[in-house]
């Protein structure tokens, strides 16, 4: 099973980026924890803070995957166009979020992917991403 996990803009800084909403580890870190415990998925990771090679990606690989973990971090609340991506490929996709976008500023309780997207994982931290694997696992055969 193949699932890739798509992040946006700043989600490069994980670790170093206010430690206190998004905890001090970094993305590559967690993917390389998640490598291991998951070897029976092939899992890739890109990471971009340009809206357009985020849509890019999913143009890239939408048709090829078992599953999207996608956050794509602040263009959640205003990218009409990585929505419209995801409406235009195959691959279904999870929308996550680190963290509970519902207890934070009012701009960000929009979304322009949930309606593209099989659900949402919001607020439990890096480990919304393994959750997001493991809905991928169950609903395999679905």
């Amino acid at each position: 099973m193949k699932i890739a996990i798509i992040n946006g803009p700043n989600l490069n800084l994980l670790g170093k980026r206010e430690p206190d909403i998004y905890g001090n580890r970094s993305f590559e870190d967690y993917f390389e924890t998640l490598v291991k415990k998951y070897p029976e998925l092939e899992l890739s990771y890109f990471q971009s803070n340009g809206e357009g090679e985020l849509v890019n990606q999913l143009h890239a690989i939408g048709f090829e995957v078992d599953g999207i973990l996608i956050n794509a971090g602040a263009y959640t609340h205003t990218s009409v166009a990585i929505g419209d991506a995801l409406a235009a490929i195959n691959s279904p996709a999870l929308e996550i979020h680190i963290s509970n976008i519902y207890k934070r500023e009012e701009f960000r309780h929009k979304s322009f992917l949930s309606r593209q997207c099989v659900g949402m994982i919001a607020g439990l931290g890096l480990l919304g991403y393994e959750l997001g694997l493991q809905y991928f696992i169950k609903n395999e055969n679905s």
